[in-house]
C-alpha cells in the first residue's frame, strides 16, 4: 500500500481557519459574560444597609453605642427551635443575672435575600428570656437583627442591638 501524496498546502493554517477560531473563541466570551451578566442582576443586590449616607453620618454615634454595649458586658445566647418555629434570646449581664423588662423587635430572614424575612417582636417568658414565633421554612442560614430598647425618664431608648446568623441544620 502505498502513501498518497500531499498536496502542497493541504494541513497548513489558512485564513479561515483563523477567523473560525477566533469567532468561536470571542463566541465563547460572549456567551460566559451573558451567563455571569444575567447571573448578577437577577440575584441579590449585595445592599445591606438602606440609607447608607445618613447611617454613614451617625457612624460615631453608633461606634460610641457599641462601646457602651460592650461595657456591659452582656451575653447573649441565641437559638431558633427545630423547625424554626420559635425564635428564643436568653440575655445575662456581666455578673450572670438576666436581664429583664426589655422591649426587643427586629428581624429574621435570609443573609442573601429579603423576600423570606420575618418580622418579629419578642416577649418576655421568664427573667432574661425572650420569645418570638417565626415558623421560618427551609433549613440553612439565618440572620437575626434585634434591637432592645427600654423606657426611661427620657422615653424610649435602644440599649441593644444584635446581629447574629443561626442555623437550621437538616
Amino acid at each position: 500500500m502505498r502513501a498518497m501524496p500531499m498536496k502542497a498546502d493541504e494541513g497548513k493554517i489558512k485564513g479561515w481557519h483563523v477567523g473560525a477560531a477566533m469567532i468561536a473563541f470571542f463566541g465563547v466570551i460572549f456567551a460566559v459574560n451573558g451567563v455571569f451578566l444575567y447571573s448578577a442582576l437577577s440575584t441579590h443586590t449585595g445592599v445591606i444597609a438602606n440609607e447608607p449616607y445618613r447611617k454613614g453620618l451617625a457612624y460615631n454615634e453608633r461606634i460610641a453605642f457599641d462601646a457602651a454595649q460592650t461595657a456591659r458586658g452582656w451575653v447573649e445566647e441565641v437559638a431558633l427551635d427545630a423547625d424554626g418555629s420559635r425564635l428564643v434570646v436568653s440575655l445575662k449581664d456581666a455578673k450572670g443575672g438576666p436581664v429583664t423588662g426589655l422591649k426587643i423587635s427586629g428581624l429574621v430572614g435570609r443573609p442573601s435575600t429579603g423576600e423570606q424575612d420575618v418580622a418579629v417582636t419578642l416577649a418576655e417568658t421568664r427573667p432574661g428570656h425572650y420569645e418570638a414565633v417565626t415558623n421560618l421554612t427551609g433549613r440553612g442560614t439565618f440572620m437575626v437583627n434585634l434591637e432592645g430598647s427600654e423606657l426611661g425618664s427620657e422615653g424610649e431608648r435602644i440599649v441593644y442591638r444584635m446581629r447574629n446568623r443561626v442555623w437550621l441544620k437538616p
